[in-house]
Formats: C-alpha cells, structure tokens, sequence
C-alpha cells in the first residue's frame, strides 16, 4: 500500500529526523508482524519548506501515485492546504508536527493530528502564572498561522486565573535583529515582566540572544517557553542558545523514560549519523518520536480496514474544463483506513496512543527550569491534579494543586531563587501620575496649595499622608508625583466621577484622595482595600428634652401605664374588701366607710403606710403579690423620675428620614459626593437639596433650620462626619440608618499589579499604631466630644415594660375572688334553699346579697371577741 510523506527536508532538520523515525519505525514494526499480509510502501516528497511546495506534493501523491494515506507535512500552514486535499480525496493525513489549534476548525473526519493541539498548553502555562500570583502577561509570538492560533486559547486561559494580557508582542518571520531589539525595548518600558514566548524554535534563539543583550534576561523578568521551544532547544541544547534563556521555564509534553525508548535512541542515533554523516550533534526530539509512533499506528490500521478496495474513483468531468483539483479522484479505501485509525490503541514510544476525534489524547506536561547547559525538571502538570512535583499514578485522590510550592526550587533569570513580583516600574524613568481632587472645604483630607509665582502646587491632607505611609511599607521604591485634578486657574476640573474615569483614560496613573468606593466607579478602575470607615450617615441638630415644668413627675410612666396603675389600685381594693368584709371589723360599718378604708388601703401600699390588719390568707396572698408590683413600679418611677430632673436629655430634632421626605424638609449634601444619587434614590425633591462645602458652611445651614434658609439634616459619608462632630459635637448627632458605602480607597487602573501590594500595606497600616497617629495629627483627640448615640434621651416608662406584673396580680387576685366565692357558696349553701320552690330568681339573688354581707359571726375572729374570761370581762379580739 503507497503512503506519502510530505516534509521539509532542504536545511532542516526536524525533516530529516522525522523521516528517519519513520522508516525505523517500519523497519522494526514489520520485524515484529512479520506475518501481517499488507506492507506500507514509503513515498517521499520535499515540501521545501513552502505552503505551495506542500501542496504541489500532496496534490501529485493523491492524483498521480494514488497513495492511500499522507504522513505530513511539517507546519501548520502547510497542513492547512494539504487537509482540504485530502478532504476532498478522501486520503487520511497524519501530520505529527502542525500543532496549531487553527487546523481544528476545518472539521475533517481524514485529518488526524499525531501530535499535541497547542492549545492543550495553555492551561499548564495559567497554571504557572497563578501559581506565582503574577497579574500581567505579554505573549510574544510568531506572526504566522502557528503564532496566532494559539493566542485566543492563551488569552481565556489567563484570564480564567484573574490574569490580564494588556499587550501582544508580535514579531514577523522575517524580523531584522534591529527590529526585534526595538520590540523588546518597547516591552521594557511597560510595567509587565512576565513574557510568553511562541514561535519557532529559529527566530526565539534569536529573540533570547538580543533580550539577553539588552539586559532583559535579568533579575525580576520572567519567561515561559511554548513546548515548541522547550521541546527543540533541550532535544540537544547548545551552550550558545541556553546561556541566553538563563532562568527561563518551559513546558513540554512528558514522555515516560522506559528501556524501550533508551534503546530506541541508542539504535537512532547510530542509524541517523550512519545516514547523515554531515550533522554533528543531531539529538531526537519529541516529533521523531511522535512520527515513529504515527508510522506505527498507520500500519495497524492497514492492517485491519484491509485491502480489498485500494482504488480511485476517478471524477467525471469533460476534458476541455479539466484542471488537477477538478479531475482529482476518491479513495474507495479512505473510510475504512479513517475507521480503523480512530479505533487504533496501543503502547507506543510516547505511552499509550489512541485518537480522539483525530486528536492524540493529550498528556501531561513537564515544566523545565533552564539552567547551566541544559534544563532541570522542577515538576509537573496535568489535567487533573494541577501542579505537581511528581507524577504518582497510585495517588488518585489528590485534589488538583495550583501552588508553586509543589514545584521544586526555581532559579529566575539573574541567578536568583526570589520569585519575581511580575512587574516593575517603567524604566523610561517617568514617575506614576498620582492624581489628587482640588475642593474648598474639608481641607483635612486633601488640601491643594497653589504658589502662582512658581505655579507649582503642594498637597497636604489626611488621605495624602496615608498613601505615603504606605508606599514607604512597600518592599520596593515606587517614584511618583501629584498632580492636582484643577483647571489653569486652580478651579476643580470636573467631580470625583470625572476624576476616577482620568485613570480609565489613562491621564492619571492613580487617584489619592477622599475617594469613596462605589459600584460604577469599580467599573472603570480597580480600588485598593478601604483605609477609613465606611457609611452614610445623617447629622441632626439635638436639643435638650429636659422641660422641667409642674407636669414634670408625670413623665416617667406614660399615659397608659397611668390608667393601668390607677385601675389596678381600685380593683386590689375591691378585691381586699370581697375577701376581709365579712370577717374583719375594720372592713366593716357604713358603705361609704367600707368603700373608704378598701381604697386607702389599696392606694397606702404605695408608701407601705397600711394601717389595717387583713385576717384572711387569701387577703394575705394577695396584698404579698400587691406590695412586690407596687415595689418594683415605684423604683422605677423613681429611678426615671431622678434621671428626667437631673441629667441632660438630649434628643435629635429629626430621627427618621421618611419623615423629612414627608415634611419637605431641605437637606444638605457635599458638593460633588455621590450622595447625591442617594438622596435622590430616596424619594428627596431635588429642589430641597442644599449644597455645602465645609464643616463651617454645613454649621451655619443646620443653625438655621429648614425654615430660615437652612437645612434640617447634612447627609454625609462617616469620615466627613466624624470631622465635623469633632468640632460640633456639642450641637449636633450622626442619627441611623446608616447607608452602607465601602469607605475611601486609592483607585489605580484595571489589572494594576499595584493594588494587591497597596491593599497589604494598608492592611498593615490599619491594624497597627500609625494610623491612629495621623488620625490624631489631622483629626486631634475627640475624647472631650460625647458619643452621640448616648446622647439620646430616654423613653418614657411604658405599659410595656411592666404588663407581667400586671397579669401576676391579676390573676391572682381573681383565682382569690374565686376560691373565696365557692367556699362562700358551699358554707352558706342552706341557707339557699328557700322553703317555697316558687320564689323569684330576683328574691335569690337579694337573698344571696344580703347574707353576703353580713358578717362571718361563725368567723373565729368574732367567736374570740365574743369570750369572756372568769371574771366576765370581755377578752380582746384575736387576729
């Protein structure tokens, strides 16, 4: 059976190699089935290192020798012709070379890459980037088909790690060495240090010479190879190439070292000098061994479609029209051929080997750290573990890693073991452009000071003093300068939103200041950790609650609390009177006396001043229960009663923001704030919105109040009313709800690989005593200022609070009347019974009234009055 090879075979030496592998791999594969009844039969064609050159061979392989299958070619844009071609024959193409993910899109069923998809690297090479917690990352590659077909893959790849690509460096096949210098000092003059090199392995030994010319394989740069770099420049390193790519890493795909590879390279390299005598040096590369396995797996399947349909249907065209494409004929045996290779598995030089959907199964990847004359293995990535430091095959359960610490020790460019941030400042010698905001009032925080003689401006301030606190904490020297957000009269330039979108415009290369984070502000650039409080709160003037009048002792209990007691005395004195006016002579006598001494004795528990004896346990129960909520309600009145006249009762003049909504109060607000859309949100008329630009203004507009030209309520962010309750505490309060903001942060662009370090810092700075120094150098101490949450006065005692006191006595008292009424009953319960059955229920009921209040003379209480001792002297009563 014919099979067409398809390589570069003019100075190049992966060709050479390739073809090499592959009669090998004939040579020994037939060695071994020497009693399978099909052969393959070579037919060798150089490309010359041409797409067209690829496609003229392949054309005149499929039209003219009518060979069954095609083992090339050797790039990806080769391939690309090529694939159609078979296509359209319908004669499968084992390429074990064109690698770029660009040929997948074709979607033919005869192409099957014997090789690994560039873009199962990318993954691998995110994986090292996240690893290290790097930000940026700038590809450098090849301006072909090879280069750009795999940069949409390694852009998704970043990004899924949180990891930007904020340019692509692109260096055409052709590039002169000036051109490639000037690329690189381009990249030099960017923050970004992390670079991704993709090309041919030709051009990047170029690249690394003039970068490490230039100074750019040095401490603090970072370099990752592609496995076609990797792959070549280790298969047989020169000293000339690795001394220049000092530190980088690379990947490649992992082959597992088994005896039958040692000895298989043992035997090609005897067998390639033997055939090549003229190249020194050749070493065997990951492609040899991917075409010796290709060979192998196309001679298996040969095997098994069989031959009993090896021809051409020859198209039907008219001659006069004919032309190559036109009169190109279909193989009856490629389905078959394309079926038995996709089922094709087996054990081959690079491990197991099997097709799916014409793409060899991807294995894991090795990651190199280039030092001395060679690489050195530090660890390994696979799919499904991540990051790792060993392949273990008998530790299934590891969960997938994504830490530089299952790597071994790295040594970066520069002969160091310091793993490189990813980033420094431009060495263009330019400082970062901080911009700052230029306002009238709560210089505290910013402050612009402008010398029109020098026109030169001094900032100053609370938030100024911070980022420089800061930047000094950072492990490394960060120059830059503020630049006032100001027109050329010193005027401010726009609001806070203006200011923040200069760094999405990149004008400004951050923002320092009093600048809130806010969702549409994070929108546009990327915020640091906040370095003050967060919130909106509302300032409220207060007054003093304390309006010592005669009604004064009626305002520790409220209105109902009032009636309740009142109610709860007269009914404690019907009650005492029920159960003691039969049997006790002090409840006893004219009805306006009874009624009299019931009430003083219900109302005298007050003062505990109850002359009368009660005789009854029932009585005594209830009087026990009585005196314990009379004790409890006058403490407590009291207690609020003490407080009323002697302490200060402050109250806010406004609590409820609703409320000021409802009144149409005006409210103020600081010019240029955010709060404005809050406010707004709320439901506030935007003509009773008052703007303010200090604490002094702010002052004067609450003094006056909604009705003189002023405000009711200031609304504000908590650092602005912190100030100004430092110096105002005395008149006013911060009233809820407080209205969450996430507090003042420093904005720097998307992606900046600054903000992680500065949030640290002020991670740093918040939780030790520096802080709280320069919060007292721009602030002052605000221990004499009260706290104005304890400023509120008090409420009123309320029914409320006591209502289980209540139900106690009462229903104690009323199981008392009831006991009291059923032995009542039951004593008396002759005396019931009339004579005459016919009476009245009304005649019943005056009878029942009239024993009932009668007295007890069975009582032993009159029993004992009515003794008399020996001498006929009256004893006195017994209690």
């Amino acid at each position: 059976m014919n099979v067409g090879v398809v390589l570069d075979f003019d100075n190049d030496l992966d060709g050479k190699i390739g073809l090499s592998c592959i009669n090998m791999s004939l040579s020994d594969f037939y060695d071994t089935h020497g009693d399978y009844k099909t052969r393959l039969v070579l037919i060798t064609r150089d490309s010359k290192n041409d797409v067209a050159g690829a496609a003229a061979a392949a054309l005149d392989l499929i039209k003219n020798v009518e060979v069954q299958a095609i083992i090339g070619p050797t790039t990806s844009m080769q391939a690309n012709f090529v694939i159609e071609l078979g296509d359209k024959a319908q004669v499968p193409i084992l390429s074990f070379s064109a690698s770029s993910p660009s040929l997948t899109s074709i979607r033919s069923p005869f192409f099957f890459r014997a090789t690994q998809n560039d873009s199962t690297q990318v993954n691998a090479i995110s994986a090292l980037v996240q690893a290290f917690g790097w930000r940026e990352a700038v590809p450098i590659y090849i301006d072909n088909e090879y280069g750009q077909g795999v940069i949409p893959y390694l852009t998704d790849a970043l990004q899924a790690v949180d990891a930007r690509v904020p340019y692509r460096s692109v260096i055409s096949p052709s590039a002169t060495d000036d051109q490639i210098v000037s690329e690189l000092y381009k990249l030099m003059t960017m923050q970004t240090r992390v670079f991704i090199v993709h090309m041919f392995p030709s051009l990047g030994a170029r690249v690394f010479a003039k970068a490490k010319e230039i100074g750019m394989v040095s401490e603090g740069y970072v370099w990752i190879m592609t496995d076609g770099l990797t792959a070549e420049f280790f298969s047989s390193p020169k000293a000339s190439v690795t001394n220049t790519m000092q530190g980088a890493l690379g990947v490649k795909p992992y082959v597992p070292r088994t005896k039958d590879l040692e000895t298989f390279r043992i035997r090609w390299k005897r067998k390639f000098q033997q055939d090549n005598p003229d190249i020194v040096d050749a070493d065997l590369n990951i492609f040899g061994l991917w075409a010796y396995d290709a060979v192998t797996a196309l001679a298996l399947a040969v095997e098994k479609a069989g031959t009993a349909n090896l021809g051409f249907q020859k198209a039907n065209v008219s001659s006069n029209s004919s032309t190559d494409l036109a009169t190109l004929g279909v193989s009856l045996n490629g389905p078959n051929l394309v079926q038995a290779l996709s089922n094709i598995t087996f054990k081959g030089l690079t491990g197991d080997y099997l097709f799916d959907n014409g793409q060899l199964q991807s294995s894991a990847f090795q990651i190199i750290n280039v030092n001395g004359n060679g690489g050195r293995e530090i660890g390994f990535w696979t799919s499904t573990k991540g990051i790792v430091k060993t392949l273990n095959s008998t530790n299934n359960m590891t969960a997938y890693s994504g830490s530089n610490s299952d790597l071994s020790t790295v040594i970066w460019p520069g002969d160091t073991t310091s793993v490189p941030k990813g980033w420094e400042i431009p060495t263009n010698g330019k400082k970062l452009r901080i911009g700052v905001p230029v306002k009238d009032g709560f210089s505290e925080f910013v402050k612009v000071k402008r010398d029109p003689s020098s026109n030169t401006s001094t900032v100053t301030g609370y938030s100024i003093d911070v980022f420089d606190s800061v930047v000094k904490a950072l492990p490394y020297a960060l120059p830059y300068e503020y630049i006032p957000f100001a027109k050329p009269d010193g005027e401010p330039a726009g609001t806070y939103d203006d200011l923040i979108y200069q760094v999405y415009l990149k004008n400004f290369d951050a923002v320092v200041g009093d600048t809130t984070i806010v969702f549409n502000r994070s929108q546009y650039v990327d915020f640091t950790l906040p370095y003050t409080e967060s919130g909106v709160s509302m300032i409220v003037p207060i007054v003093d609650n304390n309006s010592k009048n005669a009604w004064v002792f009626l305002r520790p209990l409220t209105w109902d609390l009032w009636v309740t007691s009142v109610c709860f005395f007269i009914f404690i004195g019907f009650v005492i009177w029920v159960l003691e006016h039969r049997i006790n002579e002090d409840f006893r006598g004219p009805a306006s006396h009874q009624a009299g001494t019931s009430f003083w004795f219900s109302f005298s528990t007050m003062v505990f001043a109850q002359r009368e004896t009660v005789v009854s346990n029932l009585s005594r129960a209830v009087v026990i229960i009585w005196c314990f909520v009379v004790l409890i309600l006058t403490q407590s009145y009291t207690a609020s009663l003490t407080s009323l006249l002697t302490v200060q009762q402050l109250r806010p003049t406004v609590t409820d923001v609703h409320e000021l909504i409802k009144k149409g109060e005006y409210v103020g607000y600081q010019e240029g704030s955010f709060v404005l859309g809050i406010l707004l949100n709320l439901g506030f008329d935007k003509s009773k919105l008052i703007v303010y630009n200090s604490t002094e203004q702010c002052d004067d507009l609450l003094s006056k109040g909604s009705v003189n030209g002023g405000i009711a309520a200031a609304f504000d962010e908590v650092p602005y009313t912190r100030l100004f309750l430092s110096k105002y505490c005395s008149k006013y309060a911060m009233i809820d709800p407080t209205f969450k903001t996430a507090g003042f942060g420093f904005a720097f662009p998307k992606g900046s690989p600054l903000v992680p370090d500065v949030s640290r810092a002020v991670l740093n700075m918040t939780e030790g005593d520096k802080m709280k120094e320069i919060e007292n150098a721009w602030f002052g101490k605000q221990s004499n200022c009260p706290d104005s949450s304890n400023s509120v006065t008090s409420n009123s005692l309320s029914l409320k609070s006591f209502w289980g006191l209540f139900l106690i006595a009462g229903v104690a008292s009323l199981l008392a009347i009831i006991i009291f009424m059923v032995m009542f009953v039951y004593k008396e319960r002759k005396m019931f019974r009339p004579l005459n059955s016919r009476i009245s229920v009304r005649s019943k009921v005056r009878n029942f009234f009239r024993i009932f209040i009668q007295r007890d003379l069975k009582s032993h209480t009159f029993r004992k009055s009515g003794l008399n001792d020996s001498k006929g002297t009256n004893l006195p009563s017994m209690v």
